[in-house]
């Protein structure tokens, strides 16, 4: 569907607490402008968005017409333990994304080793 994008801190630590930043390359049509023929252009928003990180749902958007062309997710994790992160969302077309990223956490008390 479309094209997506995660940035995370190169290192991160068992319980730091750390910024996800998703960028998801979507048109966001609103409905209300229109072609260069002047054909109404129809909606087709991002409905739902959510990420999960170990089959565990840590967070939820709903976005509506408001948001630009392209959105910039952004919210904050404590890092707990590695796992995979997989981002999915869903449009007014009925089109889905799926994005998946590792995430590897360091131990508190030694910085190569991640936590399992």
């Amino acid at each position: 569907m479309s094209n997506a994008r995660i940035q995370l801190p190169p290192r991160i630590v068992e319980g730091d607490v750390f910024k996800v930043r998703l960028l998801i390359n979507h048109p966001m049509d609103s409905g209300f402008l229109r072609d260069i023929n002047g054909v109404l252009i129809k909606r087709n928003v991002i409905r739902h968005l959510t990420c999960t990180l170990n089959n565990q749902e840590i967070f939820r958007a709903e976005p509506t017409t408001g948001i630009a062309a392209n959105p910039l997710f952004e919210f904050y994790l404590r890092a707990v333990k590695s796992g995979e992160m997989y981002f999915r969302w869903v449009d007014d077309k009925a089109n889905i994304g799926e994005l998946r990223h590792p995430l590897t956490v360091l131990l508190a008390n030694s910085s190569s080793a991640p936590k399992p």
